[in-house]
């Protein structure tokens, strides 16, 4: 029987080998194969079958995912066999499973697929057919009539098809028969039929063999050993209602449920009808781990966990006895169907990931492979997996259970450096289940974003004669990119400042920012200048930006008044004339100077530090204007002599000062040739005219003002004033012994006599003078000289006027 075994074993092999299947079904490839195979049997040349070349497998990882059934079968890259790698028990994997397939999945990359394979194990005729006990004992009352059935315990061939239990047969008795029922499932039950009456005192014993043969080739077979004992007493067997029964049970009811009540009966009486349940001999122990049999009621009960994915149907054989003397055993046969329940939830495994992502990459990148299983069935094992709505990714699912994650669009990494992708997976029951399974994809940096500054334009503010080599500005830029291409240097494109080169101005740093003067500025000459900074990043390519640097350079106090007029006719001494009767408020020159800086340091001021007679003139601070404050008297020496200091408004102040030598004469004539001599050109340059005319227009303004407001001041003090007459008719004056200012304290009553003349020369730096002579000249030249002065006035400067209203 074991050669025979062997031998078909081999032959099958042998077979298999020269004919190896396979079938493309759906994108699918299915292999058929023997079970009990030896270790690095062939089973098919896989990667010719998937039309991939030899030399590719590895290069591109092909690989068997993990799964429940890798273990039976790996890939040789070298050639691209599949091979068995453990030894294959068709009866332990699918029992009496009539078709037994086992799925693997294969991956590849570059690009990504995925393929199925199913492998079909054949089965062959490795196990004998065995009954539970070699030996069967059975008691027969010698009342059985002929016909009366015994049923038998069956024998068991975990093999299917025709490998599996076919035929039974029974030798040794003229008394007994064999007839064989078939039940569910093809289950083929053994049944001794009593032929001819039996006669304990001929015969208390019968002996027969029972031979159960499966359909192999070659077949094998068993044999058992029925001992029939004849009594003499009952001579009813209990009956139950039918004998196959069939119940439908959830695989999630609870401990104690019950699955069905028994019923059979015994037209006896007394302890011959009184029945007792037990289950057949060759019940199996998963039977009896899971459900419990009342003896006494019949009552089938739940006590273990029912799981449909482990077991999804049980058969329970019950036998069913009297007590009564020789009793008689009778069988029933329940078949229990497990009904699936969503008890499983998916599971979710991540096949492939590739991280990290470069924020570069096209939409539709792939990101990682994903699997999912669920051991339940129907819907409740359709497993469909989702991801956010607000997140750059999407799932495609190229194949049943398998999803690729894909980039839905550009990434951005100064947005999202990574993203922690939650997919949730549930099936679809009514009552779905789901898992989760959180991938991190980390996004790389390129160079997409340019430096930019923290400010539109940079404006520094420095002041004159400062150090070469000072910081005057630091600017700034910031790149949200990351390592060479967030590294930011500064420099200053070329330019051109008045003819020379912005690099003969300023330099940069081109680490931090920090922008040094190259020379000492002068405000005098450079007032303001501007150029441009790069800030550039080390990426590939660099990305730039620039930005508007404006340099002011402030004044400081470096340079002195000037004085322009009077000049010096002999030596540092400047020379005047006026008229002896020159009434008080009479104007004898004006000072002008300038300054070279600007703001308060150009502010000037003009002060008396030195007089002949203290007492006869004072001059504007403001405007420089030299007046009279009292007439002339006797004893006043007719060479006066002035000394004028003008300070500017700097800190410290710095000064000029000079000599002006007035001469006191008698004639108006000599007045007036001195006057026309002051209406020559004095010729100064252009530039020097210009600067002089801003300066004059500046002094005036400012002196209106100062007048107004004395003005204002004289209306309030007026009372303080003493009045003083002139004999002659030509004018009269007043004059304040107490004011600290004589001419602007007394300007206000000073009438304006109408000799009163003023000359302005083309030039701006020509001086406007008031000569006035006595009324020893005639009403008609009076009232002309009168005319004439309004006349000027009007075409000339308005201050010294607005002094007398």
């Amino acid at each position: 029987m074991g050669y025979y075994r062997i031998h078909w074993l081999v032959k099958l092999q042998l077979l298999y080998c020269v004919f190896p299947s396979w079938i493309l079904v759906s994108g699918q490839i299915r292999y058929s194969i023997p079970e009990e195979l030896q270790l690095g049997a062939f089973v098919g040349n896989i990667a010719e079958d998937l039309g991939l070349h030899v030399k590719e497998l590895s290069p591109r990882n092909f690989r068997i995912v993990p799964g429940p059934n890798k273990r039976f079968f790996d890939v040789n890259l070298d050639n691209g066999i599949l091979l068995v790698k453990e030894t294959v028990d068709r009866e332990q994997l699918c029992g009496s499973s009539l078709i037994c397939v086992l799925s693997i999945e294969a991956v590849i990359e570059n690009p990504l697929n995925v393929y199925r394979i199913e492998v079909e194990i054949l089965d062959i005729n490795d196990n004998v057919p065995h009954f539970p006990k070699n030996e069967i004992r059975l008691e027969m009352s010698e009342l059985a009539v002929p016909g009366a059935r015994f049923p038998l315990e069956c024998a068991h061939d975990p093999d299917v098809g025709t490998n599996s239990l076919q035929s039974y047969r029974l030798l040794g008795s003229q008394y007994f028969g064999l007839d064989v029922e078939t039940r569910s499932g093809d289950e083929k039950l053994p049944v001794l039929v009593l032929e001819k009456a039996l006669d304990r005192e001929k015969e208390s014993t019968h002996r027969l063999e029972l031979i159960a043969k499966d359909g192999g080739i070659p077949p094998r077979s068993s044999t058992a050993q029925i001992i029939i004992t004849v009594l003499d007493a009952n001579d009813n067997s209990p009956v139950f209602s039918q004998s196959v029964y069939r119940v439908s049970l959830n695989e999630n009811v609870p401990k104690g449920t019950m699955v069905i009540i028994l019923k059979a009966t015994d037209l006896d009486d007394g302890s011959n009808s009184d029945i007792e349940y037990s289950f057949t001999s060759h019940t199996s122990g998963t039977v009896r781990e899971l459900f419990d049999l009342d003896s006494k009621t019949g009552e089938i009960k739940v006590k273990g966990n029912l799981d449909y994915e482990e077991n999804n149907a049980f058969e329970i054989n019950v036998q069913a006895m009297d007590k009564g003397p020789y009793a008689v055993p009778v069988y029933c046969h329940i078949h229990v169907d497990v009904t699936d329940v969503n008890d499983n939830s998916p599971e979710v495994l991540v096949t492939s990931l590739f991280s990290p992502v470069s924020e570069g990459d096209v939409p539709g990148t792939v990101v990682a492979l994903i699997s999912t299983t669920d051991k339940d069935s129907g819907e409740n094992g359709h497993v469909r997996c989702q991801i956010p709505d607000n997140i750059p990714f999407k799932l495609n699912s190229p194949l049943k259970n398998y999803y690729k994650l894909l980039t839905r669009e550009e990434l951005d990494r100064e947005t999202a450096s990574k993203y922690d992708i939650t997919v949730l997976c549930s099936d679809a029951s009514s009552t779905p289940l789901s898992s989760k399974k959180t991938l991190r994809v980390e996004v790389t940096d390129v160079n997409d974003n340019a430096p930019r500054f923290k400010q539109p334009v940079y404006t520094a503010y420095v002041m004159e004669n400062n150090v070469i080599g000072g910081s005057i500005l630091s600017v700034e830029a910031s790149d949200p990119d990351v390592n060479a291409n967030g590294q930011i240097s500064y420099s200053i494109p070329r330019k051109q400042i008045q003819d020379e080169p912005v690099t003969n101005y300023v330099r940069i740093d081109s680490n931090n920012g920090v922008i040094l003067s190259q020379l000492t500025f002068d405000y005098e000459k450079l007032k303001n200048f501007q150029f441009h900074v790069q800030a550039q990043d080390s990426g590939v390519p660099a990305l730039s930006s620039n930005v508007s640097v404006d340099v002011v350079i402030l004044d400081q106090n470096d340079n002195a008044p000037v004085i322009l007029h009077p000049l010096p006719e002999y030596g540092p001494t400047a020379t005047e004339a006026m008229s002896r009767w020159a009434e008080p408020g009479y104007l004898v020159t004006k000072v002008s100077a300038t300054d070279a800086d600007s703001g308060q340091n150009s502010r000037l001021s003009y002060q008396i530090i030195q007089a002949t007679d203290p007492g006869l003139f004072t001059i504007s601070p403001d405007t420089g204007e030299i007046w009279t404050v009292r007439r002339i008297e006797g004893r006043d020496s007719i060479k006066q002599s002035l000394t004028i200091i003008v300070k500017d408004n700097g800190t410290p102040p710095l000064s000029a000062s000079m000599t002006i030598s007035i001469s006191v004469v008698d004639e108006e004539s000599e007045l007036l040739s001195d006057a026309g001599s002051l209406n020559e050109d004095p010729g100064f340059p252009s530039d020097l005219s210009f600067y002089l005319v801003i300066s004059l227009a500046l002094i005036s303004s400012t002196f209106l003002i100062i007048l107004i407001v004395l003005a204002v001041k004289v209306h309030r003090n007026r009372t303080r004033l003493g009045v003083y007459s002139c004999a002659l008719d030509t004018c009269c004056c007043c004059e304040s012994r107490h004011s600290l200012n004589g001419i602007q304290r007394a300007s206000r009553n000073i009438q304006i006599p109408p000799n009163y003349v003023e000359v302005f020369g083309g030039d701006p730096l020509s001086q406007s003078f008031r000569y006035e002579t006595c009324s020893t000249l005639g009403s008609t030249k009076h009232d002309s000289a009168f005319s004439k002065s309004e006349r000027v006035s009007d075409e000339g400067s308005r201050p010294e006027t607005s002094a007398f209203e």
